[in-house]
């Protein structure tokens, strides 16, 4: 199994309304030393729409103002309306909405 297809695994069972981080995922995917390779997996999702790749976030809870399929308003529009409520100041909480 290649590293991009462990990671996509691992998007894929991220719930709606949560979110994890690229450290997160990396860890679960196999090696925590995989945060970039994450962003890399995502950046170039194969199948946007069936791999949330939106539902994942930096280790601050923001979203990516790079994200790949229409910028951080689009990333953070695509998880308010799965219910996630985001701080003042941009971030999610992670402690509500964090996926474990």
């Amino acid at each position: 199994m290649t590293v991009f297809k462990k990671i996509y695994d691992v998007v894929c069972q991220i719930p709606k309304g949560k979110v994890a981080t690229y450290g997160t995922v990396a860890t679960l995917a196999g090696n925590p030393r995989w945060a970039r390779v994450v962003g890399y997996a995502l950046h170039n999702n194969p199948a946007p729409g069936i791999i949330p790749c939106h539902r994942v976030v930096n280790r601050e809870g923001r979203v990516a103002d790079s994200f790949v399929f229409g910028g951080g308003e689009t990333q953070r529009k695509m998880l308010e309306d799965e219910g996630i409520i985001f701080e003042a100041d941009g971030h999610i909480n992670l402690g509500k909405y964090g996926w474990k």
